[in-house]
């Protein structure tokens, strides 16, 4: 990856992320609140829906920007000229190792989002605070290990679905694709991804809320996933499901489609 591919996929990045994740935002509070241990309307239901945007302003630029360089230069070093079967496992591994990248600056950024989701009258300012004073710095990466659980799968779906329909589509149609399509597949890829990534969603919102000391506070996933299942069956595991698979696939369509119309502006 030459130097004006890193800004390109950088900028494209960075700005659409941003794009998607304030204009999504009010989609992903109904999402995290529906999944919240102490139920929607306690977390405070359709109030304050805008809780926790500061955080998701400043994180989702460098955020996004990190796991498109990330995954534009693992696609360039794992190109060989194979068989074109081969594709599909380029684009998982470089997703794979973008998703490792950027939760390492989406985690603290959603530890505190998702809080101030749902203590809608406590500002995400002392959110922060009292996160770095009761837990200290690594209380801001509790979740990392289930966000990259639960990403790595996502991409591992998304992206190749996504390289796959476009090439799809070009060959139908004879020239590759226009960014309004490639924005279409990323709608589908994104809202099948979701689906099947639910149960993951649940266990890290779970762990993200729990109170320090308790048992979901360590971070394992498998006895959050289980806990769910105990209490609340299949529907508990897929809480959330209609607004994530909703906010994912219009997501899709907007970062997915404004990464790629940027990024060929400015190659």
């Amino acid at each position: 990856m030459d130097r004006g591919e890193f800004l390109a996929s950088l900028t494209a990045g960075g700005l659409a992320g941003m794009c998607v994740d304030l204009v999504l935002f009010p989609l992903d509070t109904v999402k995290t609140r529906l999944q919240s241990p102490q139920g929607f309307k306690k977390a405070g239901g359709f109030r304050g829906i805008y809780a926790g945007v500061p955080s998701t302003a400043v994180g989702s630029f460098p955020n996004a920007a990190a796991f498109f360089v990330t995954y534009e230069y693992m696609k360039a070093v794992l190109h060989t000229n194979a068989s074109p079967y081969v594709a599909p496992v380029t684009h998982m591994l470089a997703a794979s190792f973008g998703e490792v990248v950027a939760c390492l600056i989406r985690v603290p950024s959603e530890v505190v989002k998702q809080r101030a989701q749902v203590s809608p009258s406590s500002s995400t300012l002392r959110i922060l605070s009292n996160t770095l004073c009761e837990e200290g710095i690594l209380g801001l990466y509790r979740g990392y290990k289930s966000t990259v659980l639960r990403e790595i799968p996502f991409s591992l779906v998304q992206f190749p679905l996504w390289e796959s329909l476009k090439d799809l589509w070009s060959w139908k149609q004879g020239h590759v694709v226009d960014s309004w399509q490639s924005a279409v597949c990323g709608a589908f890829a994104g809202g099948f991804a979701a689906a099947v990534t639910t149960p993951l969603d649940v266990a890290k919102t779970r762990i993200m809320l729990a109170k320090a000391g308790s048992r979901n506070a360590t971070g394992n996933v498998l006895p959050a996933l289980c806990g769910v299942w105990r209490t609340q069956g299949i529907p508990g595991l897929f809480a959330g499901v209609v607004p994530r698979m909703s906010a994912i696939s219009l997501g899709g369509f907007i970062f997915l489609g404004t990464y790629d119309k940027i990024r060929r502006l400015l190659l």
